[in-house]
């Protein structure tokens, strides 16, 4: 099984579609490709109902999995995973979130999706990166392409190889049609500031409200096999050091 965590320089970045639309690409080449985001927030639906993060995960890899597989736990208000936790009285369950990540083992793919960034705290002690350290999952970094993005993706990238999580690269996500001189020059300097390869600019559109729309989006800025064989690269490092 292979498996990847998709993760943000910020809340908002295109996480979903990114994560989304690659499980789409994957499942597109044939794959049987599974779709986890732990923990969802901002979401006041009945039991059982679909939160929207998790709802396009699924189309994306275009599974049947009931809604408590993909997200496991779910809370009302926008917050970080513990911070809303706290406030509903209700701690994040890690048991459950284990026991949908077991479920998924036999699938060839698996892509599990943070809420915010890799330091955002699911309990008192566990963050998003100790979650990829215990699955030994590698990480996919999603940044925005203007003006500051080059200090939130080296902050990111950096924690991660603090952590011991290997790499495997950046995506732009929302590339506009027509980049300022910070948006054209921003992939070359991550690429030399945090020594990862940018794989991909997701071009920018009015909106992105659908699995359909994601993958389409993140099909024409990403190329399919430059990611694989830039993990499968990563992999075979990991494993021979």
């Amino acid at each position: 099984m292979n498996g990847l965590l998709i993760t943000g320089t910020d809340t908002g970045v295109g996480k979903t579609v990114v994560a989304s639309g690659l499980a789409r690409l994957l499942r597109q080449t044939g794959y049987r490709v599974g779709v986890l985001k732990p923990v969802e927030t901002g979401w006041e639906g009945p039991p059982g109902s679909w939160p929207p993060d998790a709802r396009m995960l699924a189309e994306g890899a275009c599974v049947d999995d009931p809604p408590e597989q993909v997200v496991p736990c779910v809370y009302a208000e926008p917050l970080a995973p513990l911070v809303a936790a706290r406030r509903a009285n209700r701690p994040v369950d890690l048991n459950r979130i284990e026991a949908a990540w077991q479920q998924l083992q036999d699938r060839d793919w698996v892509l599990v999706e943070t809420a915010g960034g890799l330091s955002v705290p699911l309990t008192d002690t566990l963050d998003y990166a100790g979650l990829a350290a215990r699955w030994k999952l590698p990480v996919l970094v999603v940044a925005r392409p203007g003006l500051g993005t080059l200090n939130h993706t080296f902050l990111t990238v950096h924690y991660a190889r603090s952590r011991g999580l290997p790499v495997v690269g950046v995506v732009i996500c929302g590339y506009p049609s027509h980049p300022n001189v910070a948006e054209q020059t921003n992939p070359a300097m991550i690429e030399a500031m945090c020594h990862v390869p940018v794989l991909g600019r997701v071009p920018r559109r009015p909106t992105l409200t659908s699995a359909d729309e994601a993958a389409a989006a993140v099909a024409e800025g990403l190329s399919l096999e430059a990611f694989l064989n830039r993990y499968a690269e990563l992999q075979h490092r990991v494993t021979h050091d």
